[in-house]
């Protein structure tokens, strides 16, 4: 039996699922915040693409259970149906970005991301 999983109504929804979903250890939850195509650039000095090579990547990152904490977001800057948020990394190295749209039903998923500030 599968149960709906929340969407994000906002894209500064999406880093407080993120890290919901990644502390609980779904894998799958947190690949689905991602569109299709998305890029995630990760590994460091890498890119992802695609949600199921992101799935892969998030199953070794998530395999030994990290934990993670919402960091302080920076304010949106949005065009039509794109929105850029960030936040100040919580370790001093930066920030992280994220690009994401709107879907047609008004949700959010994340197209670019890039988690690591250098």
């Amino acid at each position: 039996m599968t149960t709906a999983r929340e969407t994000a109504a906002h894209p500064e929804d999406l880093a407080r699922m993120f890290v919901e979903r990644a502390n609980a250890g779904d894998v799958e939850g947190v690949a689905a915040l991602y569109e299709p195509d998305a890029v995630l650039a990760f590994p460091p000095g890498g890119q992802t693409v695609g949600r199921d090579a992101i799935r892969a990547v998030l199953e070794r990152l998530l395999a030994p259970r990290p934990h993670f904490e919402l960091e302080e977001p920076l304010p949106t800057v949005f065009n039509g149906d794109l929105a850029l948020t960030s936040t100040r990394a919580a370790d001093g190295t930066g920030g992280r970005a994220q690009v994401a749209r709107r879907q047609r039903d008004g949700s959010w998923l994340r197209v670019l991301d890039r988690p690591e500030a250098g």
